[in-house]
């Protein structure tokens, strides 16, 4: 048994003592979604802070907590706030949620994010779908030695991204009238947001929309056999594509005029995994 997996059960022993449900759906939300679990069917909550040594969110709007609950007649666990790259933790920490998420019974990850758009014909508001993800630009999650109890040394990255949840997403927008526009997500380091230079090297090697988080996530759960879908909320141009300079405050003031589509999108879209 690897540390990584010892200390994954220690957190799972933890979980298991004070939660008594078993969720199907693993639903990470991103910017300007943070109010969307405490919308739904509400069962119990753990907070990171009570699992020793789990890693806590430290960006403002993600509160740092799981949330059991039903969308529907779903059960899900929700991530109230994730863990970033940038916020200096070991990548190991990063997608150290991600993977206690299918060890309490999660079989599908949906991933949520407010990322920047590469692609000129995408606006800010725009709602993706992730189809596939470019990640070289930081640390693969699975680096070290191999978890053997979660999944394989080399474990195929070809479908990342399950073919029938892509589906099953475009059938429920078309049936909301909510554009959804498909494309290619780049994961950076951050906490910096991009250069022109660097942007125009994203689009060339195919990314249409980057950001900082949702790739190693996507590769933790692939790895351990969960079944994997996202939804980017395009908040901002990215670096060079317009004159304006890109903040924070901008990226979350679209994602929070949008997010009630957004919601709509995710609570139809999960009803019916």
């Amino acid at each position: 048994m690897t540390p990584q997996y010892e200390r994954l059960q220690k957190c799972y022993e933890i979980h298991k003592e004070k939660i008594h449900f078993e969720p199907r759906v693993a639903l990470v939300l991103g910017s300007g979604l943070g109010d969307y679990a405490d919308q739904i069917d509400t069962r119990a909550v753990l907070e990171y802070r009570e699992i020793p040594g789990f890693p806590i969110s430290t960006v403002p709007g993600h509160k740092g907590r799981f949330v059991f609950g039903y969308v529907d007649t779903v059960p899900v666990v929700i991530m109230q706030g994730r863990v970033h790259y940038y916020e200096g933790y070991d990548m190991e920490d990063v997608v150290l949620p991600i993977r206690l998420m299918g060890q309490m019974g999660a079989q599908i990850l949906f991933l949520t994010n407010a990322a920047g758009g590469a692609n000129y014909y995408f606006q800010a508001g725009d709602f993706m779908l992730i189809e596939d993800q470019i990640a070289t630009m930081v640390p693969s999650p699975l680096r070290g030695a191999n978890i053997e109890e979660l999944g394989l040394r080399f474990p195929d990255m070809s479908h990342i991204y399950d073919e029938d949840l892509k589906k099953l997403i475009r059938t429920t927008a078309a049936e909301l009238q909510i554009p959804l526009k498909a494309g290619v997500y780049m994961q950076n380091p951050g906490p910096n947001f991009e250069s022109p230079a660097e942007v125009r090297m994203c689009r060339i090697l195919g990314a249409d929309a980057v950001g900082m988080s949702t790739a190693c996530e996507a590769i933790a759960a692939n790895h351990m056999g969960m079944k994997v879908c996202g939804i980017s909320c395009i908040s901002n141009a990215a670096a060079g594509m317009t004159p304006n300079p890109l903040t924070h405050e901008e990226v979350q003031e679209t994602a929070n005029r949008v997010a009630p589509m957004f919601k709509k999108l995710i609570t139809a879209s999960v009803a019916k995994m």
